[in-house]
């Protein structure tokens, strides 16, 4: 008997702590550019905590009803030093899905952070503790513990399939999701991005940054330059 809405499934193949570990440092605007601008959550999932938050982890996840999180408080007792927990609550705005005591124990636990496809509570202490948690917003509202739920099912988070497994790096810009049998061709073409970025950002300071290809794209596409008078006597 499958039990669909109120499961727990055990998950224990995770990504190479090494290949995961190589993303650290790499902005999510890089990761997401080589996956085809694809697999970054939706904006209104930010984070929380002050400026120059970088974290990288495997997805844990959590499917919840809106108004409840007694399986986010399972998923935090399950969860292994290196986990995000990437929660579901369907966006919705009405009650916390976590707080600040749930901050404190992910830490002890050695939870990477939280991500969170709904509002949480305490948020300035939580940003005071940088403890790195992104969410939509907050509401003092606090959530019911009755279930039902799922923990490590697929699920949707910010408008993005996320597996348990999957490699979660979030950062100021947002979060990207990396299916877990992409990640290793996922990590070096991003490095080479990354390189190629500090190629580009030495070219501009030493002047000579190879810019022929705007006027080459607006020639091919079919852009027009017309002289100043010719347009106005139109």
């Amino acid at each position: 008997m499958s039990n669909v809405g109120f499961r727990i499934v055990q998950y224990n193949n995770r990504v190479n702590q090494e290949v995961i570990e190589g993303f650290k440092g790499i902005a999510t605007s890089n990761i997401g550019d080589v996956m085809g601008r694809m697999y970054a959550m939706d904006h209104s999932i930010k984070s929380v905590n002050k400026p120059g938050i970088h974290i990288v982890g495997s997805a844990l996840t959590v499917r919840t009803h809106p108004s409840d999180n007694l399986m986010v408080h399972k998923a935090m007792d399950m969860a292994k030093p290196g986990d995000i927990i990437v929660i579901d609550a369907c966006g919705d705005m009405g009650n916390a899905i976590l707080g600040e005591l749930m901050c404190h124990y992910a830490k002890t636990k050695g939870i990477v952070g939280y991500i969170v496809d709904g509002p949480i509570r305490d948020l300035y202490s939580i940003a005071e503790m940088n403890f790195p948690v992104f969410a939509k917003g907050g509401t003092p509202r606090g959530p019911y513990k009755e279930g039902p739920g799922e923990i490590n099912t697929v699920i949707s988070c910010g408008n993005v399939a996320v597996s348990p497994g999957d490699i979660i790096v979030a950062d100021d810009d947002g979060i990207v999701v990396i299916p877990k049998g992409d990640v290793e061709d996922v990590l070096r073409k991003s490095q080479d991005i990354q390189t190629k970025e500090k190629m580009v950002i030495e070219s501009i300071y030493n002047e000579n940054w190879d810019r022929t290809w705007v006027d080459e794209t607006l020639k091919r596409k079919g852009c027009k330059v017309i002289d100043e008078y010719a347009y106005r006597e139109k």
